[in-house]
């Protein structure tokens, strides 16, 4: 009697595929994984290759309907992408698992691994592994299309100051370019007075228009221009102008207040200086220190202008300088500034040293100024002032002189200054000489006022050796911990938010 044994290659629990015969575990198919695939493919319905607009001017991937992503190469943002382009199919399926296959970044091709399960014959649950291949088309974007057709905007910010320095326009492109505001913008030009910024859509412009008015003190006006209309579907296109007025005060101007501003001010002086120029006009009393802060609407209320053009500032060198300890205040004054002291100073100007004439007056310079220094300032004893609250004022309360601020080697300065600032691109004309002067003002200003550098971007010169933060002259500088190393981002094999598809 012979017994049938079971082969060896058979171990309890297996069985037999229906189809080849290969040993199995049991499933509700009872067909091997290979037999299963090539019966069923459950990737069928799944477009194997794709296309995917990219825009090379903006860097950014067309999403349906209508709008424009910007994504970096292999980044979450660009894998969600190309998965909404396959929704439909892969909704019939489980996608358990989907990463990209890396690609040349030229290739124009983007791959995607995608790992998908579906049931099928009788519960059985089938997992494949598939690629699926993008192609990357170049399509330009509709903002893009505008810019490249140079005259096509909706919205236009003019930005003007009636002055002839421009230290608060600088000020204002680097708060700007801290922001990032200048981004939605479609061109930027400047004109002798001002900057045009251009917009693709009136929304951009209102908010540009908000930073403004956060930035500086500032009023605006908004008017529109109908474009065309289609009576059929009641629409309209428009143009829309902002026109934004900036306050006519820059930092070391020399004003003249309203006796009714002054006094409500904690009855200052009516001569002030303007030490800095921010969200608000902050001015100082160089008679009593008092210091006050005025915001754009208390300006339009009570305007006042510059007494000085800044070329009128001249050179006076300190003959005797003595420190005021105790100083009388009235009833009613307001904050004294702790960044500065008040002294009484005998000075002569540079071009009278043949003669004996000197000035007295006091300033809030106190804590810079020795004997032998040299210090700029407005002679108001020899300047002829066109001001109607200035002729109502009574002699003795005008000042022979204002000074501003220390005088300083600039030629030395310019050699040791370790830093830069970045500036916005734009349509100009070239720089004369006296834009130039304006901006290293600027740059001076940024290193003697701290208050003004917290809201700048300073970067590293590298081109420029490290040294002390002072100099022999004890002129500031800014120091090393305030400043930001500049980045030079090259393209690698990665690419940078899809820059290298542009090659």
């Amino acid at each position: 009697m012979e017994y049938m044994t079971e082969p060896a290659d058979r171990s309890p629990g297996h069985i037999l595929c229906c189809e080849c015969g290969v040993p199995i575990s049991p499933n509700p198919a009872n067909v091997c994984v290979a037999c299963l695939r090539s019966k069923v493919d459950i990737s069928q319905g799944v477009p194997k290759q794709v296309s995917i607009s990219f825009c090379k001017q903006c860097q950014r991937y067309f999403q349906p309907p209508a709008s424009w992503i910007q994504c970096a190469l292999e980044s979450r943002e660009l894998l969600a992408l190309c998965l909404k382009k396959i929704k439909a199919p892969l909704s019939k399926v489980r996608l358990v698992y989907a990463c990209f296959v890396w690609t040349e970044p030229h290739s124009k091709r983007l791959k995607v691994k995608l790992t998908i399960q579906k049931e099928v014959m009788n519960g059985a649950i089938l997992q494949q592994v598939f690629v699926v291949d993008y192609v990357v088309q170049s399509q330009m974007c509709g903002d893009c299309h505008r810019v490249e057709a140079k005259d096509f905007w909706k919205a236009v910010i003019q930005v003007r100051q009636k002055t002839l320095h421009k230290k608060t326009f600088y000020y204002l492109e680097q708060l700007i370019l801290k922001y990032g505001m200048h981004q939605n913008t479609l061109r930027i030009k400047e004109i002798h007075d001002g900057l045009d910024f251009y917009y693709s859509s009136k929304q951009h412009a209102q908010k540009m228009v908000e930073f403004l008015q956060g930035a500086v003190p500032c009023r605006y006006k908004a008017s529109q221009r109908l474009i065309s209309q289609d009576i059929h579907s009641n629409t309209y296109n428009y143009k829309s102008t902002f026109s934004v007025e900036i306050v006519p005060i820059c930092k070391d101007n020399v004003v003249c207040l309203s006796p009714k501003l002054a006094q409500s001010l904690g009855n200052m002086s009516q001569i002030c200086i303007c030490i800095r120029v921010t969200s608000a006009i902050h001015l100082i009393d160089p008679n009593t220190l008092q210091v006050a802060d005025i915001d754009g609407n208390m300006f339009w209320s009570h305007p006042f202008n510059s007494l000085c053009h800044p070329k009128q500032l001249e050179e006076f060198i300190v003959m005797e300088c003595s420190i005021v300890r105790d100083l009388k205040r009235s009833a009613g004054a307001g904050v004294l500034s702790k960044k500065h002291t008040l002294g009484e100073v005998w000075i002569q100007k540079t071009s009278e040293m043949d003669t004996d004439k000197q000035y007295f007056c006091r300033t809030h310079l106190g804590h810079l100024l020795n004997p032998g220094d040299l210090v700029l300032g407005f002679d108001l004893a020899n300047c002829n002032l066109n001001d109607e609250h200035v002729n109502k004022m009574k002699s003795d309360r005008v000042p022979d002189v204002v000074l501003i601020k220390k005088s300083y080697d600039r030629t030395k300065r310019q050699r040791r200054r370790n830093w830069k600032l970045k500036e916005l691109a734009r349509d100009r004309e070239d720089m004369d000489t006296d834009d130039e002067r304006q901006y290293q003002d600027f740059l001076e200003d940024l290193e003697e006022d701290e208050a003004i550098r917290k809201n700048v971007n300073i970067y590293r010169d590298s081109t420029i050796p490290v040294e002390s933060d002072t100099d022999d002259e004890g002129a500031p500088r800014i120091s090393l911990a305030e400043m930001i190393e500049d980045l030079h981002i090259s393209q690698d094999a990665t690419g940078e938010e899809g820059a290298s598809m542009m090659s």
